[in-house]
C-alpha cells in the first residue's frame, strides 16, 4: 500500500504503545522509498506531500488546507504536536545536564540509585581467592514525582482558516518554548531539592569553608574551590542566572582571547575549568549549580507531547490543550551541589 491510498483515521491516535507517526511508519515504512525521490522522508512528511500541504516557507499552505478532506484533517493533531516539539528543542539546554532520558507508559516510576564513594568506585587490584569489590545499586524508597506541563491553544477555526502555517507554526513554537522553560525549572529543583528520595544537593556557601573568599564576592579561587568538592565526579556543567552569569563572565581568569572568541562566535561559554556554563532563569541569583552531566539527573517522559487529536480533527480549537508529563530523577547523589555566593 503506497502512502497516497492510505486510510487516515483518529483511532490511530488511541493505539497503545504507539504514537500517530509510529503508527503511519507501521503502515508506509520508509525503507521502502531508498532510492526514490522521497528518500529522507518520514510517513507523516509523505502525508503531508500527498495532500499538498506546505508547513513552512513564503508559499506556505493555510491552516484550512488540513480540513480539505477528512483523511487530510487527522495529520492536523500530529503537526500542532510536532511543530510544539520543535519549539522546546530549539535552544533545549536539557540534553546537555540528563544523563539518561527513560520513556514509560504509566503514571508511576521507581528509578534506581548508587552512592558510589571515591573508595567505591576504586578498581584496585584483585588478588587470587579475594573478593571483588561491589558497587551497590538500589531501587529508590519513594516514586519520581511526574507533572504534566502544558499550555491551552485558545482560537476560534475561522480566526485560524485562512492563517498561513508558517506564521502558526510561530505561535506554536513559543507554546513548546513556555513549555520546555518550565520543565528545565523543573530539572533544577531537583538537582537543588531532591527528587523525594532525601538526596538534595550539598550546599556550599562562599567564605565557608572549604570555600574561600568573602560572602556576597564570587573570584576565580571560589571556583576553583567549588570544582575540586566534586571527587571523584567532575564539574563539566555549570548552571545559573543572567545576573551571575555577568559575575563570572568578569572574572579577569574567564577572560581568555580563546574562551572570548568561542563565546562570541557559537554563543557558548566554556571555563577554564572546563565546564560548560549554561543561563536559565531557573536559578536564582548568586547561586551557582554545579553538576557532572553524565551522572547527575535522569528524564522520565510519560509519552511524547500530548495534543487533544479529537477536538483539533473536529475544528474544535477553542480550547485545545497541549501539554506533555515528565518528572526528573537524581542518579549520583555527589553528582551535583550548590554554590551560593
Amino acid at each position: 500500500m503506497g502512502y497516497d491510498n492510505l486510510r487516515l483515521e483518529k483511532g490511530m491516535y488511541r493505539q497503545a504503545g504507539k504514537s500517530f507517526s509510529q503508527v503511519l511508519e507501521s503502515l508506509d515504512p520508509s525503507e521502502n522509498y531508498r532510492g526514490t525521490a522521497l528518500e529522507g522522508t518520514d510517513a507523516f512528511q509523505r502525508q503531508l506531500k500527498r495532500f499538498g500541504i506546505r508547513a513552512k516557507g513564503a508559499g506556505s499552505s493555510p491552516v484550512e488546507k488540513f480540513f480539505s478532506t477528512a483523511d487530510s484533517a487527522v495529520l492536523f493533531p500530529e503537526y500542532i504536536a510536532r511543530t510544539v516539539r520543535q519549539g522546546m528543542e530549539d535552544n533545549d539546554i536539557l540534553p546537555q545536564i540528563v544523563a539518561t532520558t527513560t520513556v514509560i507508559d504509566s503514571m508511576d516510576y521507581r528509578s534506581i540509585y548508587s552512592n558510589a564513594t571515591e573508595e567505591d568506585l576504586r578498581a584496585e587490584a584483585v588478588a587470587e581467592g579475594e573478593a571483588i569489590p561491589e558497587t551497590t545499586v538500589k531501587t529508590k524508597n519513594n516514586l519520581i514525582k511526574l507533572s504534566k506541563r502544558g499550555r491551552m491553544l485558545v482560537a476560534s477555526y475561522e480566526s485560524l482558516r485562512f492563517q498561513k502555517l508558517d506564521l502558526f507554526g510561530v505561535m506554536l513554537r513559543q507554546i513548546g518554548a513556555y513549555i520546555q522553560k518550565q520543565l528545565v525549572a523543573d530539572a533544577v529543583q531537583v538537582l537543588i531539592e531532591g527528587d523525594g528520595n532525601e538526596n538534595p544537593a550539598t550546599q556550599y556557601s562562599v567564605g565557608t569553608s572549604p570555600i574561600s573568599g568573602t560572602a556576597g564576592t564570587l573570584g576565580y579561587e571560589q571556583l576553583v574551590d567549588f570544582w575540586s568538592q566534586f571527587d571523584p565526579y567532575a564539574m563539566n556543567c555549570i548552571l545559573c542566572n543572567n545576573a551571575t552569569m555577568t559575575k563570572m563572565l568578569k572574572i579577569p581568569e574567564l577572560q581568555n582571547p580563546l574562551t572570548g572568541l568561542n563565546f562570541q562566535g557559537a554563543g557558548k561559554f566554556d571555563t577554564p575549568l572546563g565546564a560548560q556554563l549554561h543561563r536559565t532563569g531557573a536559578v536564582a541569583d548568586n547561586v551557582i549549580v554545579g553538576l557532572d552531566k553524565r551522572f547527575a539527573l535522569e528524564l522520565v517522559r510519560a509519552g511524547d507531547v500530548l495534543v487533544e487529536h479529537d477536538k483539533l480533527i473536529d475544528r474544535q480549537l477553542e480550547r485545545a490543550a497541549i501539554s506533555t508529563i515528565c518528572g526528573f530523577g537524581k542518579i549520583c547523589d555527589g553528582a551535583a551541589a550548590v554554590l551560593n555566593v
